[in-house]
């Protein structure tokens, strides 16, 4: 039908443009936090791109799900203010009939919705946070940068060094400062290399420095010189473990143990998919305009619907970590409100839309063709 592949394809142009602009936005600011991030010594700069890509897999649900309803509401919308719509109905035909073709358009949005919020979305919450534990479980002075002060992890300890090698294990002009039950100790050393113990210990070992004890002002102040002198600077290794939570178990993980966190996480998971398509739905009845009038209000009402949505989703979310309510009992409350919503939209229009009756708008068309040939 000419009318489903011209629909089809402004959905699609429609859709990329949406979607464009709202993920370029989103990583815009995924990158100045996560830039923070790596300023602040959380994360290693040689990580950044890869935690963006986790970050944006785990924000890909949301979009995908916005860009559907937005695009479909843009495009009802113009149909609207361009008249087209008028035409439409002169013709017989039922606003119900956009729900065949919008469909179509919604199943390649809510199958990638699914995957990601099924497989993708936990992996990558995982992958994110394995990388922040390996990063936090190097040596201190492997996290330090050259030529700028860093705090250990015990939170005890701040370390500088003017110049670090490329295996990270030699470093020179050192400064150590360790504060412990309130007395401070300073090493400062020309260079110093990472050694590992026989237990797995890793140590800082400094050569050729001095240590001060103490505040000089006072008589217990300390100062020794030495030629070697090892600083710990990190314990046995520790396994990975990742992050344990249940929005980074598999989904598969979460039916296995359950409890009221997974199930909580179960229901969002599942959610996402639902909560698209009937956006979706909503959008059709939802993007109906005055041809004379703008269509900025409507977009307005539907990120408010969205919003409401999300936090409803949420909110029944939080009712299921609380023990206040069962998976069974949260998941469909919500959903079966959009349905009813969606439906007394649907009804209301097409009651509405009754009036573009064929034959009356035939009349009309007619009496307007012969008001201009008798005004020529």
């Amino acid at each position: 039908m000419i009318f489903q592949r011209a629909l089809r394809r402004d959905l699609l142009s429609t859709a990329g443009a949406v979607f464009t602009t709202l993920f370029t936005i989103t990583v815009t600011v995924m990158l100045i936090r996560i830039l923070g991030q790596a300023a602040g010594g959380k994360i290693a700069s040689a990580d950044v791109v890869a935690m963006l890509g986790f970050a944006a897999l785990n924000y890909l649900p949301i979009l995908l799900n916005l860009t559907g309803f937005v695009s479909v509401l843009l495009v009802v919308t113009r149909s609207y203010q361009d008249s087209e719509m008028v035409v439409w109905f002169a013709s017989g035909l039922s606003l119900s009939r956009w729900i065949t073709p919008v469909l179509m358009f919604a199943l390649p949005i809510i199958v990638m919705t699914a995957l990601l919020s099924f497989f993708l979305t936990p992996w990558s919450n995982q992958q994110s946070a394995v990388y922040k534990e390996r990063y936090a479980n190097r040596e201190d002075i492997a996290k330090v940068s050259p030529g700028k002060f860093q705090e250990s992890s015990s939170s005890d300890r701040v370390f500088f060094v003017e110049g670090v090698s490329g295996d990270t294990t030699k470093v020179k002009n050192i400064f150590v400062s360790t504060v412990r039950n309130g007395k401070t100790s300073v090493v400062v050393a020309q260079e110093g290399t990472v050694e590992i113990d026989a237990a797995g210990d890793k140590f800082l070992v400094m050569h050729q420095g001095r240590r001060y004890d103490g505040i000089p002002t006072q008589p217990d102040f300390k100062l020794m010189e030495f030629d070697r002198y090892g600083v710990l600077v990190a314990a046995q290794s520790k396994a990975i473990v990742g992050d344990t939570s249940a929005r980074a178990l598999s989904t598969l993980d979460l039916l296995k143990d359950r409890n009221n966190f997974n199930d909580a996480e179960l229901l969002w998971r599942f959610s996402l998919p639902l909560m698209g398509i009937l956006l979706m739905l909503l959008a059709i009845p939802l993007g109906f305009v005055n041809p004379r009038g703008g269509r900025s209000a409507n977009l307005l009402i539907a990120l408010f619907l969205f919003v409401f949505y999300s936090n409803m989703l949420s909110f029944a979310q939080s009712t299921v970590v609380q023990n206040r309510s069962t998976l069974m009992l949260a998941w469909w409350p919500v959903h079966l409100v959009a349905l009813i919503i969606i439906t007394v939209f649907f009804l209301w229009r097409l009651k509405v839309n009754s009036r573009y009756h064929p034959l009356v708008m035939w009349s009309l068309i007619k009496r307007t063709c012969l008001g201009k040939r008798m005004t020529a």
